[in-house]
């Protein structure tokens, strides 16, 4: 099991940016690069959305079609960390935002399954004002 603890949600205008961080907890003996990672937002009364994913060396990313163009993935496996810059934010954005280690990587996101998320924490609000 991992702990992820992330941090740097908020309100924000639209138009707006925020840079949320999530920082991995992996226990001894095992290596934070040997995970994949994603990003996940739930609304209330909305299925969980995937809207970010990453591969162990952070070479190849993928986005939803909501958010590409706009967020922008990235890890550190130095800090142990994940990153998801968001520009350009939209009400639709508003979410709670968690990260989450998966049992693999696509970047065609719609091809993950409930299964596939291992651990995640407890998420940061997003909300975006119009």
């Amino acid at each position: 099991q991992v702990h992820l603890v992330e941090s740097g949600g908020g309100l924000v205008q639209v138009g707006g940016s925020l840079s949320l961080s999530c920082v991995a907890s992996v226990g001894r003996g095992r290596s934070f690069k040997n995970y994949f990672m994603a990003w996940l937002r739930q609304t209330p009364g909305k299925e969980r959305e995937v809207v970010a994913a990453i591969n162990r060396d952070g070479s190849d990313t993928g986005y939803a079609d909501s958010v590409k163009g706009r967020f922008t993935m990235s890890r550190d496996n130095a800090k142990n960390t994940v990153s998801l810059q968001m520009t350009d934010l939209k009400p639709e954005d508003t979410a709670v935002y968690s990260c989450a280690t998966t049992t693999k990587y696509t970047s065609a996101l719609s091809y993950y399954l409930p299964v596939d998320f291992t651990s995640w924490g407890e998420g940061t609000q997003v909300t975006v004002s119009s």
